[in-house]
This record gives C-alpha cells, structure tokens and sequence, in this order.
C-alpha cells in the first residue's frame, strides 16, 4: 500500500503569486491527480468549479492572507505530518483487519476559503472527503485546533476510506442509509481517538452536543433514512444544511457525529473490539447492539466520554 500526499504547498503557493489569468488552468493540474475521486458522480466534474463550491482557497482575491496561512501549514509541518500519521494508521488497520487489502491513496491537502463565511464558521475551518476507495482530500484552515488536531483529520479520512474501499462496505448512493453515515463518522472519531486520546480524537464539529440526549434521540428517530442527498441535515446539522440548499430537520451542527460517536462507543464497549477491528462492522449490527443494549439511551460508555 503506497500513499502519496501530493506537494500541493509548492503548487498553491505558484498559484496564489501567478497572474490572475494563469490561475485557473494551474488549479486544474493541481486537482488533475485526485480527478478520479469524483469518478461515481453522473456527469463529467469541472475541477475548478468543484473547487470553488467546496470552500476551496480563492483565485481572485485575499492572496495575501491566503500566502500567510500557507506559511503557517508549512511550519507546523502539516504535510509530513499527515503522510506519517496515514502510514502509522493504516499499519494499525491492516494488522487488525488480516485478508484484507488496501488501496493505494492519493492525499491533497488544500487550503480553504477565508472569505466563505459557512466554512470558517459553522464548519470551524475544515472537511474532509474520505469516503471514495484511493483518495483523500482534506481543505483546512490553520485555525490553532486545526494544526493541534492534524493528524486526527487524517486518520479520520483514512478510516473512511478503508472502510468504503473494495473488500469493505458498499456504500450505495440511493439506498444507503442515514445510519451507516452516522455509524461511519463515529467510527472514524472512535479510531482517531484510539490512537490520540479523547482530548483531540474527537472532530471537533460534534462536541458540542456529545452529551445531548434529545439530540441524540432525534438522531436515532432518522437512522433508517435512505439516499445520500437527505443526509447533511441528520449528519452536519441545519446551519450547514441550509447553506447548501437542503431542508433542515431540527438539528444542531455535528449532530450525527455526536450520535455516531456514542453508537459506536457503545458498541465497542460490548463487543470488547477496538475502531480499528470494527472498520467493516456492520453499521446496522452496531445500531441494534447499542440500541438494545441502552434501550435508545446512551450507555455508560458513550456517558463517560469527555
């Protein structure tokens, strides 16, 4: 298994200092290596304009303060240190998943968008996009939890990926449920904090509302929900959802994290099994075995996580 996390501080940094009218065609030969993560999508993707949507770094302005945060990411050694978080992680996965074979991955990290208010905000600076089998990439802004947290984002992603990658679990966009969405962002937090603690494992987006049980109840009451395109509601809450034209449901942000995460620690307190030994658990095994154990309540050590 060979990961790859592409240079793209050299290449953003020639982006932001070209003439504006260069910018483009250089973005798309920066995003050209990770085209294929957008293979399953219906009709050919303009990288560029992905780009844009997705809160990635501007080409029109701010190149300064976006020159500032690249410096930044590049002295809190952000690129080593994912590469070697994601090789640590995947040594962990593979000694605990025998038979199974990994992918080959391909990593970009990507500055974002200062001047987009729902990604500083709500979205605290950072995403990530785990979930297509070989690639990975991750838009961040060097908020100081962000560069604390470096290596929990990464080994989140890589816990998607493996997860979803071929000999793992199926993710069909029509009939997949709210549930294996939620199931996977708590296994993906469960594993980061296997190997970094409580104290930074968790991303950040659900820890407001870890403890909430009327949040998590509300959660559960949507688990059965099938179709990828009603999930950033039930997932990232109303505010984000909202900002991207889907129909809020009554959620705070990082709601599914948050319900994800005490599922799966349930779950994982039961079974005796590890994130890792868990990466193609069946998320709806994980359900009914949380649900049945806590009788749709959060157990004990769901409650004792801080």
């Amino acid at each position: 298994m060979t990961i790859t996390v592409l240079d793209s501080y050299s290449a953003m940094k020639q982006i932001l200092r070209a003439p504006a009218g260069d910018r483009e065609d250089m973005l798309r030969s920066m995003l050209d290596p990770i085209a294929g993560m957008y293979r399953y999508f219906p009709e050919e993707v303009d990288l560029v304009a992905f780009h844009r949507q997705s809160a990635g770094f501007p080409l029109d302005r701010d190149e300064q303060r976006c020159l500032d945060a690249l410096e930044t990411l590049a002295e809190a050694g952000t690129w080593e240190r994912v590469q070697q978080a994601l090789y640590a992680a995947a040594a962990e996965l593979l000694a605990a998943t025998p038979g199974f074979h990994a992918p080959d991955i391909t990593v970009l990290l990507l500055l974002g968008d200062p001047g987009d208010a729902n990604f500083m905000g709500p979205s605290l600076g950072v995403t990530g996009f785990g979930g297509i089998s070989g690639y990975i990439m991750i838009t961040l802004w060097p908020y100081p939890e962000n560069l604390e947290r470096l290596e929990c984002t990464a080994v989140h992603e890589l816990h998607h990926n493996l997860r979803y990658s071929p000999g793992g679990v199926v993710w069909d966009p029509m009939t997949v449920t709210v549930g294996e969405h939620v199931v996977g962002e708590g296994l993906a937090d469960a594993f980061a904090r296997q190997l970094y603690g409580d104290d930074l494992g968790y991303a950040r987006l659900g820890v407001p509302s870890l403890h909430d049980d009327a949040v998590f109840a509300k959660v559960v009451s949507g688990l059965d929900i099938t179709g990828m395109q009603n999930f950033t509601a039930w997932v990232h809450g109303d505010t984000i959802a909202e900002h991207l034209g889907v129909t809020p449901v009554g959620l705070p942000t990082g709601a599914g994290y948050s319900a994800g995460n005490r599922l799966v620690d349930t779950y994982l307190a039961v079974t005796g099994k590890t994130a890792a030994q868990a990466l193609h658990a069946d998320s709806a095994e994980i359900i009914a075995t949380a649900l049945e154990c806590t009788g749709g309540r959060p157990g004990r050590a769901a409650q004792s996580a801080t």
